[in-house]
């Protein structure tokens, strides 16, 4: 195994918050079903979508291109670890490869850390 590419990003949860408030559409444009279901319903739901956000840039970073925002998807595993669905042209792209994925926020901040491996 190898690491093709590591990906970071930080956004400001208020950047989003205002995004969703004032563009209609964006939302869905950027979130899939899943993900939008699982923050709308959550008390910090503009930090959990910041927090998918900084996480599909990231994985975009770590591969080096851009996905439509409906390719890469974030969304939490049965420990509540957060886990990268890839579909369309970022599972083309993706081949065999395993994204290991980070988030951490703080009430103003979301981050993501995304690592792309390779089995060779």
């Amino acid at each position: 195994m190898r690491i093709l590419g590591v990906g970071t990003d930080i956004v400001e949860t208020r950047r989003i918050r205002d995004l969703i408030e004032k563009n209609n559409g964006f939302a869905e444009r950027v979130f899939t079903r899943a993900e939008l279901e699982y923050s709308l319903r959550r008390r910090s739901k503009y930090l959990n979508l910041a927090a998918r956000f900084a996480a599909k840039e990231a994985v975009a970073k770590a591969f080096g291109r851009s996905f439509s925002w409906h390719d890469v998807e974030v969304v939490n595993g049965h420990s509540g670890k957060p886990v990268v669905n890839l579909y369309g042209r970022a599972r083309q792209v993706a081949g065999n490869a395993r994204v290991h994925l980070s988030v951490s926020h703080t009430e103003n901040y979301a981050s993501a850390v995304a690592i792309v491996e390779v089995y060779e």
